[in-house]
């Protein structure tokens, strides 16, 4: 039960934006493109610049790398296997490979491990925002019917402002630059707003999710390869890395997050199986209700 109430603050928050969502009706995709054009790119900065570089950065990008890669070829064989059409693999690709690690993995690993681990979880945040925003595209562009493939990733990483924050988050932490306290003071607040924002639009994505035309073999699919190879194979990969304990639990637990739901707005905008990627979402959001504390008690929360 302890391990439950560490998930229940951010289920609750869900629950919020989702109940808001049904009476109210917002515009998500103005409130979407706040956080991250403005509050995720000050997290991300904040982040970067109070926290000394190390080597932990480097492995955990080569982790970070290495399990979506080896998650896009177990995708491709249950594609293969389960007779997918190029339309329903792309789907497939988007709903198991691209793990939920902002608007709740970031949160959780704020509530089950404070500061030091929320750090980590900002540092995947800002890799898997830039995994989605290339590989993502893709596969979303190769799988419907707008096209654009290789361009539209490259036009997408460009327009990344979170990638452009971390850098400059960086930057001026190695050269030493002191900023003056009213910024950072207004730094802080913004910061500290992005995580309450960003998981009452999760709340808001889930209450707009649709299950037409949906194929429940794919679906299944999806979802034993994102909630439970994906963080068995976390373990697998870093076990061979020299990461610290904080650092690989971290990873294990946004390892196990469920299907980003950013996945959604993709598969919409390139017309590639929405029904599918978003009752997915839904579907491993609901799992990891149960899924998440059996984690955490395994790594040790």
């Amino acid at each position: 039960m302890s391990l439950f109430l560490i998930i229940l603050p951010a289920l609750v928050i869900f629950l919020i934006g989702f109940i808001a969502q049904k009476v109210i009706g917002f515009d998500i995709k103005s409130i979407s493109a706040m956080s991250l054009y403005i509050l995720s790119p000050c997290l991300a900065f904040r982040t970067f610049y109070t926290n000394n570089l190390t080597l932990d950065y480097v492995y955990i990008m080569i982790a970070a790398l290495l399990l979506s890669f080896t998650l896009l070829i177990i995708t491709y064989i249950v594609a293969k296997i389960t007779r997918a059409n190029q339309s329903e693999s792309s789907a497939l690709m988007l709903s198991s490979v691209f793990m939920n690690s902002g608007n709740y993995g970031a949160p959780v690993v704020l509530f089950a491990l404070g500061p030091a681990g929320f750090d980590y979880a900002v540092i995947l945040m800002v890799l898997h925002s830039l995994l989605m925003n290339t590989l993502g595209i893709f596969f979303a562009a190769l799988g419907g019917q707008e096209g654009g493939g290789h361009k539209q990733a490259l036009h997408s990483v460009v327009r990344m402002p979170v990638l452009y924050a971390a850098i400059l988050g960086m930057f001026c932490h190695w050269i030493g630059l002191e900023l003056s306290a009213p910024f950072q003071d207004a730094l802080e607040l913004v910061s500290n707003a992005t995580i309450p924002i960003i998981m009452l639009v999760l709340g808001m994505q889930l209450a707009v999710i649709s299950r037409k035309r949906v194929i429940y073999r794919f679906v299944i699919g999806a979802s034993i390869i994102r909630m439970v190879a994906s963080p068995l194979i976390a373990v697998l990969i870093l076990s061979f890395l020299p990461l610290n304990n904080l650092a690989k639990t971290v990873f294990i637990i946004q390892a196990a997050m469920p299907a980003a739901a950013n996945t959604t707005m993709l598969a919409l905008q390139y017309d590639t199986e929405p029904d599918l990627v978003s009752f997915t979402t839904l579907v491993t959001t609901i799992l990891s209700i149960l899924s998440l504390p059996i984690v955490l008690y395994f790594v040790g929360v």
